[in-house]
């Protein structure tokens, strides 16, 4: 068992104990797992409980981001859990390269898919997620292909939220329970427009190359060729002091894109859900 390394609030407290007691009682599982902080530690607390008889699964697909999948390995081994990789193919499926609004629904029907056929050859395993009790309240058409696959969801079903997952995750000397949330690389283009594996590795791309500068929460919109780069609001007075203008654009038009600018409004999470 985790050694707690800084007391918790008394709500907090009773929440652990009620996600050890849950997990204990599933036998076995296979995590649906980004490496993100909220599945991370259903990962973290079902090889605490379960032991061999939990296996963290990360689907792998051009629009993972290469550095996400890096940590998503790393995390699994600083935890000592099972982890195990499948290549998804939701790219070939219209309902997802199209881009319509419920694009997430196809990606994730696609990937319980794949995790339904590895949890029936490990003795037949419940599949759980990351999902908490705050995304029920987002637009998130994922969680009803979850749903239909049979995948449950401690975190949401104990009502746990993401300021509780982060102090739990803090207490229990988790390293990157403050880690930013990291939507999938498809969330970069409006919706309709269409999503290749070349559009995804070029914001890919321009990511990276931002984030190797010392900008980790980072996301590089793409409307056509057209790129627009978002960074908390209290990094962009930072980032126009320190880049030069022409550094920028000379990089994004070799990976590929026509022009680029700056958003001034900064990162939101969910904007493209706004119109």
């Amino acid at each position: 068992m985790f050694s707690q390394l800084e007391p918790l609030q008394d709500e907090d407290q009773r929440k652990l104990g009620l996600l050890r007691s849950y997990l204990k009682g599933l036998k076995n599982v296979c995590i649906a797992y980004s490496g993100g902080v909220d599945s991370t530690l259903v990962a973290a607390i079902a090889n605490e409980q379960l032991h061999s008889k939990s296996l963290a699964i990360t689907g792998v697909s051009p629009a993972l981001a290469p550095h996400l999948l890096q940590e998503a390995r790393a995390q699994a081994k600083w935890l000592g859990i099972r982890h195990q990789e499948c290549e998804t193919n939701e790219l070939e499926d219209e309902s997802y390269k199209n881009n319509p609004r419920n694009r997430c629904y196809t990606c994730k029907k696609v990937l319980h898919q794949h995790l339904k056929s590895i949890a029936k050859m490990s003795n037949n395993a419940q599949v759980i997620d990351g999902v908490n009790h705050d995304d029920l309240n987002d637009f998130r058409p994922g969680i009803n292909a979850a749903q239909e696959a049979g995948v449950l969801s401690p975190l949401a079903e104990l009502h746990i939220k993401k300021d509780s997952i982060r102090q739990i995750s803090r207490a229990l000397g988790l390293p990157w329970w403050d880690k930013p949330a990291q939507p999938c690389l498809s969330s970069r283009f409006p919706y309709g427009e269409i999503i290749t594996a070349t559009r995804l590795q070029q914001v890919s791309q321009a990511e990276e190359w931002i984030r190797s500068h010392g900008y980790k929460n980072i996301r590089v919109r793409s409307q056509g060729l057209a790129a627009r780069i978002e960074l908390p609001e209290d990094q962009i007075n930072n980032f126009i002091m320190n880049f030069e203008r022409q550094k920028i654009v000379k990089k994004f038009l070799s990976i590929g894109f026509s022009s680029v600018s700056l958003d001034l409004e900064g990162l939101i999470s969910g904007k493209l859900n706004r119109n």
